[in-house]
C-alpha cells in the first residue's frame, strides 16, 4: 500500500527589495514571522523581489518592505510603481496581507517629497503623502510606543520625512515618541490588511501580538479560517477533535487539504493561534513601555504575559 504523502501548511512571503530597503534590523521581522509559523508547524517559505522582478500576486501569502534611504529609495520607487505596481495594487484589493516599514511605508502613500531632488512618485495606497523638510529640522528620532487594537506597539523610529494622513486610517495614535509627523499624534496608516509604520526595531519581535495577527491574516486568507488552535504536528495525532476536554478547541487537521475541507465547517471562526512562551518578547516591550514613562502600559503588558 502507497502511503498518502502529507503536505504541511505552508505561507509563502515575498520580500520586497530585500538588498535595498533592510534599515535598523528590518530583517528581524522576517526572521520571527519565519520562527513564529515554525513553532506552530507551518512553513514559511521567503522569496526575495528585488529591481526588476514582477510581482506575481497568487505567488504569495504576505508582502514585507522594508525601509532605506532616500538616496536608496529613488529607483525602488520607480521599479515598485512600474514593475511591481498591479501586482502589488491586486495582492493588496485581494485582502493579502502586507507590512511595510518606513521608506517602503512612504512609498505607498502618494508621494515623497525629499530635501533636495524630485518628488518620488508612490502606488497611493494610502491616502496620505511625506515631505522632507530639511536638514535644518530635526529628524524623529527615538523609541515609539502607540496604541493599537485595545493594546500597545512599541519601536524605534528615525526618519526625517514628515507623513501626512488624508482620508487613510492610521495604525495607532501615539502615546510617546513621533509617528508619523511629531504633530498630529497619529503613527502609520491601513488599508484593508496593508499596514504602514515607522517603527524600526525591528517591530515584530517586540510586539508578538501584531505578528501573529499578520499570520492569522495570511492563513485565513489561504486557508478560510481566521486562527489555528494546535500545531500541524500535534494535530496529526488526534482523530477528529480530540479528548473530551479539547473539544472547545477545534485542532489543526493533518494536512492542507482538510483544513481547506473544513474551512466550511466553521461558522465562528473563534479559534485562536496556539499561545507561544514569549516571556522574553513581553517583557522586552514592557521594559521599553516603562523606558518611555507608560506604567500603566507596562503593567498591563506584563498581565498579557501572566494571562
Amino acid at each position: 500500500m502507497t502511503q498518502e504523502t502529507v503536505k504541511p501548511l505552508t505561507l509563502t512571503l515575498g520580500h520586497l527589495y530585500p538588498d535595498q530597503l533592510n534599515l535598523y534590523g528590518d530583517r528581524g521581522n522576517i526572521l520571527t514571522l519565519r520562527r513564529r509559523c515554525q513553532m506552530r508547524g507551518i512553513e514559511l517559505r521567503v522569496i526575495g523581489l528585488g529591481i526588476g522582478d514582477a510581482l506575481a500576486p497568487d505567488e504569495y501569502d504576505m508582502l514585507f518592505i522594508g525601509g532605506g534611504q532616500d538616496k536608496e529609495q529613488a529607483p525602488v520607487a520607480q521599479d515598485l510603481y512600474e514593475i511591481k505596481g498591479i501586482g502589488l495594487w491586486a495582492a493588496i484589493e485581494d485582502d493579502m496581507p502586507v507590512l511595510a516599514v518606513c521608506g517602503g511605508y512612504q512609498l505607498l502613500a502618494h508621494y515623497y517629497r525629499p530635501a533636495e531632488g524630485p518628488d518620488m512618485r508612490g502606488l497611493g495606497v494610502f491616502d496620505a503623502w511625506t515631505i522632507h523638510k530639511g536638514a535644518g529640522v530635526p529628524r524623529c528620532i527615538g523609541n515609539v510606543a502607540i496604541s493599537w487594537n485595545g493594546t500597545t506597539l512599541v519601536g524605534f523610529e528615525n526618519h526625517g520625512g514628515r507623513t501626512y494622513l488624508g482620508t487613510a486610517k492610521p495604525l495607532g495614535r501615539v502615546l510617546k515618541g513621533h509617528g508619523n509627523n511629531a504633530e498630529d499624534r497619529m503613527e502609520g496608516a491601513v488599508y484593508r490588511n496593508t499596514y504602514g509604520t515607522y517603527m524600526h526595531g525591528s517591530l515584530l519581535p517586540k510586539n508578538p501580538h501584531f505578528a501573529d495577527h499578520l499570520i492569522a491574516l495570511a492563513l485565513q486568507r489561504k486557508y478560510g479560517i481566521k486562527h489555528l488552535t494546535d500545531t500541524h504536528n500535534d494535530a496529526s495525532r488526534h482523530n477528529g477533535y480530540g479528548s473530551k476536554e479539547q473539544q472547545t478547541e477545534k485542532a489543526l487537521p493533518a494536512t492542507a487539504e482538510e483544513l481547506l475541507s473544513l474551512k466550511n465547517t466553521i461558522s465562528d471562526q473563534s479559534e485562536i493561534l496556539k499561545p507561544l512562551d514569549d516571556t522574553l518578547e513581553w517583557e522586552a516591550h514592557a521594559s521599553m513601555l516603562e523606558r518611555l514613562g507608560l506604567y500603566n502600559a507596562a503593567s498591563a503588558a506584563l498581565r498579557t504575559l501572566k494571562g
